[in-house]
């Protein structure tokens, strides 16, 4: 039989009434000719919960143990979801990532996925098994350890999972009922895409979408498989959703397909740096090492053999940032005069891999936030991709500008 493979988040089982949805959802699928392999995230909340315990029980906690209790919450949501669907005489059974077993590496807490053997699951389809529930997050390391993949990581889970098993496609059931090409709830005019290219909805998770976990789209994007964005709340078909594929599975590209947005950015500026070969590495080095997550780079024309170095990075980052830096100043490593975090800017992004072959994006994008008089403090830019840092007060504005200006409310 074909595999298809169902993925269901947190607010998708949040509870019995939802998990009994979710599960008519997947018996709609076994009748359809599938076996499938669900893969379930915690109830809504259920994770946070215990982080909390962990937390509280152990501040300078072992890593490991926060593993074996964290992974908890999707084990209890794979045992309900198979009890409801053999309720429904549906034959399936769950599975805790060591059964399969999802083989992962050691670092705990964000581990790696490096191996999901067929066989036993394979065995189980051969008896009768319909369906497979995977419980999503978790693995095992070599040492025979439980191991987490990160937030978000029951999606990449999903997409492993489809991958190994050649999965005619990977469905992800969230609480919205596709991808849109912003954010509905600051443009009322945004609309759901048909269908977005995996470089695109790459480029939106990591600038700020929420609807899919990063990694799981490089996964989907390197195996090459199709991901569908859809509702749990809502009845569905072969049509409905998002479908993220290939570029070339797209017949008509959009100039640009969406505008993205952050608003928990910092642009911290080094005044006075040593202009001279090897300074960028001595600075970005240390930040690297400190776990600071640098986005946009600009460095000013150098004067007098001095410049200013500007970087952006999470807000929730610059403390970190800051202590980094000064350690590298006091090891004499970099001399700066001062260093300047201003914490109340916003990152926004137009994307589309339509930028390829059309100009005047860029022109485009700056005309409209000047006629809003919104200034922009950094430019970065890729192939596909044209990210502005601006004032936060101003980042509404901007998301509505550019999506009127790129006339996204067309968008299909």
């Amino acid at each position: 039989m074909p595999v298809l493979v169902m993925k269901f988040g947190g607010t998708s089982v949040a509870d019995l009434a939802r998990i009994r949805n979710a599960a008519e959802k997947v018996k709609r699928e076994v009748e359809r000719g599938y076996d499938v392999i669900v893969v379930v995230s915690a109830m809504s909340g259920k994770t946070n919960e215990l982080v909390g315990w962990v937390e509280q029980t152990s501040p300078l906690f072992d890593a490991r143990e926060y593993d074996a209790v964290v992974s908890s919450g999707e084990n209890v949501t794979a045992g309900l979801m198979a009890l409801t669907l053999q309720e429904m005489d549906v034959p399936a059974r769950s599975w805790q990532g060591w059964q399969v077993p999802l083989k992962t590496s050691s670092a705990h807490s964000a581990a790696r996925i490096e191996a999901i053997p067929r066989a036993n699951i394979d065995q189980k389809f051969a008896e009768g098994m319909k369906v497979a529930v995977v419980a999503g997050f978790q693995g095992i390391s070599s040492e025979g350890r439980i191991t987490t993949l990160g937030r978000g990581g029951s999606d990449t889970t999903a997409v492993a999972f489809a991958a190994a098993f050649d999965a005619v496609r990977c469905d992800i059931y969230t609480d919205v009922d596709g991808v849109y090409t912003t954010d509905p709830r600051i443009e009322d005019k945004a609309r759901k895409l048909d269908r977005i290219a995996f470089e695109e909805m790459l480029e939106l998770a990591s600038l700020g979408a929420k609807v899919l976990q990063t990694r799981s789209v490089e996964l989907a994007m390197r195996y090459k498989v199709k991901l569908r964005v859809l509702s749990s709340f809502e009845d569905t078909d072969e049509n409905s959703g998002t479908l993220v594929c290939d570029e070339e599975d797209i017949v008509e590209q959009n100039v640009v397909s969406g505008v993205a947005y952050s608003r928990d950015e910092a642009k911290m500026t080094l005044i006075s740096v040593a202009d001279r070969p090897g300074i960028a590495a001595a600075i970005f080095g240390p930040l690297a090492k400190a776990g600071v997550n640098v986005d946009m780079i600009v460095q000013n024309i150098s004067e007098e053999g001095r410049t200013d170095m500007t970087f952006s990075c999470p807000v929730n980052q610059v403390a970190r940032a800051r202590e980094a830096m000064n350690k590298t100043k006091d090891a004499g490593e970099v001399n700066f005069r001062e260093l300047v975090a201003d914490t109340d800017v916003a990152k926004v992004s137009v994307v589309g891999i339509g930028m390829r072959s059309h100009a005047g994006v860029a022109s485009t994008m700056f005309d409209a936030l000047a006629a809003e008089g919104i200034n922009i403090r950094v430019i970065t830019t890729s192939e596909i991709k044209i990210s502005v840092l601006i004032d936060r007060k101003y980042m509404e504005l901007a998301v509505q500008a550019l999506h009127d200006a790129f006339g996204l409310e067309n968008a299909a």
